[in-house]
């Protein structure tokens, strides 16, 4: 059985090229749509396998357009094709239920194998989005930390000792010292200059803050 096909994107003109790239008896185009609200009608009315769809769209876009459809079709697989790699536009895609996302210069055999792996439910992303996926998961997200062990490590950025913080935040040195080794353990450091050094770069800490 042909895989049927959706294919979402707000230009016509690249509907047609991509239909052309799929006309065969591997793929069946099923529908076209140019915005989001088109392309859930179109796949409530025709049942689609894979949906190709941009992410910038006039009306609705991408990001919404796949919340949609995991609570509309939630068997329909999802894969973005667009131009944009940035972290603003992958995550939101991966996090509604995107099951690939690729570029738009992605060669015409790499687009239809990610076709046929999104069918399969198998996880299709271009280098350049697995990088940012990558970086996301590896960088320490400002939310991993409690106010209060944001406070002992903006005091420890400007040179207090354990005994300076438990006497500024009235708490004992051994609390100071337990909330440090949660620190190190979030940030993935080993000691206090590391963990200054890496809240900087994430910006858990800004210079000139009082914290």
């Amino acid at each position: 059985m042909p895989i049927r096909l959706i294919i979402v994107d707000d230009h016509p003109v690249v509907r047609d090229g991509l239909r052309g790239i799929f006309t065969d008896d591997e793929f069946e185009v099923v529908g076209e749509a140019g915005d989001g609200f088109e392309a859930l009608a179109v796949v409530q009315r025709t049942n689609p396998d894979v949906v190709l769809t941009d992410l910038r769209m006039p009306k609705m876009n991408g990001a919404e357009l796949i919340r949609r459809l995991r609570e509309q079709s939630p068997d329909v697989r999802v894969l973005v094709l667009t131009t944009f790699d940035n972290d603003v536009d992958v995550l939101p895609a991966i996090e509604e239920g995107a099951t690939g996302y690729l570029l738009k210069d992605t060669p015409r055999a790499e687009l239809r194998s990610a076709v046929q792996a999104a069918a399969r439910g198998e996880t299709v992303l271009s280098p350049s989005v697995a990088g940012v996926l990558t970086q996301k998961i590896r960088a320490p997200q400002q939310q991993v930390l409690s106010r209060r062990e944001l406070e002992v490590l903006s005091l420890i950025s400007r040179g207090a000792t354990n005994r300076d913080v438990a006497r500024k935040l009235f708490i004992t040195e051994a609390t100071v010292k337990t909330h440090l080794l949660h620190i190190f353990a979030k940030l993935e450091v080993n000691d206090r200059a590391a963990a200054v050094a890496v809240a900087y770069e994430t910006g858990l800490l800004r210079p000139g803050a009082d914290g």
